[in-house]
């Protein structure tokens, strides 16, 4: 069961606000940020609001001030007094427009990832259909489990993460069909190079490291895959991007 700090929900022609209503399932969009500090800080904010923004396009939520309408209600549920350490979430679909704030989890080194046989409807958007996932990973400790989305052999990303593999030092990560989050994007931008290939699950004895990246974990080690015996070799590559993640926090600005 979540635990919110706040919860609440607003008919998105007019913003008077309505029953909260969560929206999983629903034919729209979400993003997920992590606010932290007082005052808060909310990391990699313009491009989540962006990717959000470009996603209801896809979604046929139209409304000229769709931008300015999410501005203006996480402007009104923030408080200055509160520490954060929260993930704020904004989901709409074409008649809402719901907000909410939850205890953000650290994951813990001895995190352990479960493969299972499912993956999201249209990778490429962030949208609500995630009542399976979520089904999942109600059943795992999230600080210390996550779900493999898997198809066909290979894996594609996390119940919450996307996914990175390291062998000999080289960084891999799937081609296509799962959705590069924000999170994602920002590692690309520091990483060299990282090889696209099809991570096909009797292959990932291969790898010395899996790491989990994402605005709710922000970055994890994964420790083992019971399933198939895999277990974490080293940390080197987990420690540069730890590096990298770190120097974006310290430099993030403070919200307004």
């Amino acid at each position: 069961m979540v635990n919110y700090l706040l919860k609440k929900s607003y008919q998105l022609k007019d913003l008077k606000e309505i029953e909260f209503k969560d929206l999983w399932g629903d034919n729209g969009v979400f993003t997920t940020m992590w606010i932290f500090g007082s005052p808060p800080r909310i990391l990699f904010f313009k491009d989540h609001i962006n990717n959000l923004i470009k996603s209801t396009k896809a979604y046929s939520i139209i409304k000229s001030s769709i931008r300015s309408d999410i501005l203006k209600v996480i402007e009104e549920n923030l408080d200055n007094k509160i520490k954060y350490n929260h993930l704020l979430r904004v989901a709409l679909n074409k008649n809402t427009l719901s907000i909410s704030f939850r205890k953000r989890i650290k994951p813990k080194l001895n995190f352990n990832l479960k493969l299972v046989n499912l993956k999201r409807q249209k990778p490429e958007f962030k949208n609500l259909k995630y009542k399976e996932i979520l089904k999942h990973l109600s059943k795992l400790d999230n600080s210390k489990s996550d779900i493999g989305l898997c198809s066909n052999k290979k894996i594609f990303e996390t119940g919450t993460s996307n996914i990175l593999f390291v062998k000999d030092k080289k960084i891999f990560s799937p081609i296509n069909k799962f959705y590069k989050g924000i999170t994602y994007k920002f590692f690309k931008s520091k990483i060299k190079k990282i090889i696209k290939k099809d991570i096909l699950i009797n292959s990932l004895n291969e790898f010395d490291e899996i790491i989990l990246i994402g605005s709710g974990k922000g970055i994890a080690s994964v420790k083992t895959i019971n399933q198939i015996n895999w277990k974490r070799k080293e940390f080197k590559i987990y420690n540069q991007l730890l590096k990298h993640y770190n120097s974006a926090i310290n430099n993030c600005p403070k919200y307004k």
